[in-house]
């Protein structure tokens, strides 16, 4: 064969070659490319309630071709449940939450804060003879498991010489769990707002054991492949949710009257539950990292996460700062 067929033949290879690779790159680009987003709203996220209402999400992704669909979460449960399942990108969820979720292998990253609230305390019916958590051994408790107030439930028990081998615990979703502590079907609830604002007010619920500070914060999460293969998009998500954020905290009037529409509550609710919703932090980094590590290892010595995981790694694993230093919040 001569030199120049040779030579022919091997710019015909190469360029079939390059044609390959080219249309294999453009395969996996168009693979890539999200064209929607998946995100919840949640009754106790009242800044996902305020970005729902204004739209300023769909405008900003608008721009890059990309739609927004809203999914309700009526619990951090079902937040994390539908990140696992890919149904979401991003869910609501307290920081105790996502930590149990990533230990039981849920590749969870918490990126942001939205609130740090006092959600939980433990209810019961206003003439119940129950005064103290050491009260509830042998009484039936409703709670919603994977959730925040089910850990501060656990918690509170450890504290006072109780494991839930000493109560009956009722699993169900939160406006169950409220609507069986109404019908006197429970003795007490671990309680969520702002269905546990509803049921002090109109049910007449009496808070019996409350603790602030084993509250833990509220967090944004994401998939952790999700927030490798599209940190640009994460970024505008937080960025969209912070502006959220600064508008409730400017507009207290109308992040209420926001509340009160999107969740279906009346203004007495919504303010109470707005009483216990601090919105000063966005930042999420080693106080929260902190926060979430000390509910992990309570429940370890409680005997919910087995002995064998390694608290302090995965909290570090679950925490992701970065998002938010580029927001420059605190």
């Amino acid at each position: 064969m001569s030199f120049a067929n040779r030579l022919g033949r091997a710019l015909r290879s190469g360029l079939l070659a390059l044609t390959a690779i080219g249309l294999s790159t453009s395969i996996a680009l168009a693979a890539d490319k999200v064209d929607e987003v998946r995100i919840d709203y949640a009754y106790y996220n009242p800044v996902s309630l305020v970005l729902k209402d204004k739209g300023w999400l769909e405008q900003d992704l608008a721009k890059d071709g990309i739609k927004v669909r809203w999914v309700l979460s009526l619990g951090s449960n079902k937040a994390l449940e539908y990140l696992n399942a890919k149904s979401l990108d991003f869910g609501s969820s307290a920081g105790s939450a996502a930590l149990l979720a990533r230990i039981n292998g849920n590749p969870v990253k918490s990126v942001y804060v939205y609130s740090r609230p006092e959600w939980t305390a433990l209810v019961t019916q206003g003439g119940s003879s129950i005064q103290t958590v050491a009260d509830l051994k042998g009484k039936r408790i409703a709670a919603t498991r994977g959730t925040d107030p089910h850990v501060f439930l656990i918690r509170s028990l450890a504290e006072a010489g109780l494991t839930e081998k000493d109560v009956k615990v009722v699993l169900l979703q939160h406006q169950d769990g409220r609507l069986a502590l109404a019908k006197g079907d429970v003795d007490a609830w671990a309680a969520l707002d702002p269905l546990f604002a509803q049921a002090e007010l109109e049910d007449g619920a009496r808070i019996f054991h409350r603790n602030p500070e084993i509250n833990t914060w509220g967090v944004l999460n994401t998939r952790e492949a999700f927030a490798t293969e599209h940190p640009e998009l994460v970024q505008k998500v937080i960025e969209a949710y912070e502006k959220a954020r600064a508008f409730s905290i400017a507009n207290p009037a109308e992040l209420k009257k926001i509340i009160v529409e999107q969740a279906k509550l009346t203004d007495a609710v919504a303010a109470r539950q707005l009483e216990r919703t601090d919105l000063s932090t966005a930042a999420i980094g080693d106080r929260q990292r902190k926060t979430i590590e000390a509910a992990g290892l309570a429940l370890q010595h409680a005997g919910v996460i087995a002995t064998d995981v390694d608290v302090p790694a995965v909290t570090s694993a679950l925490v992701e700062p970065s998002f938010s230093v580029k927001l420059g919040v605190k």
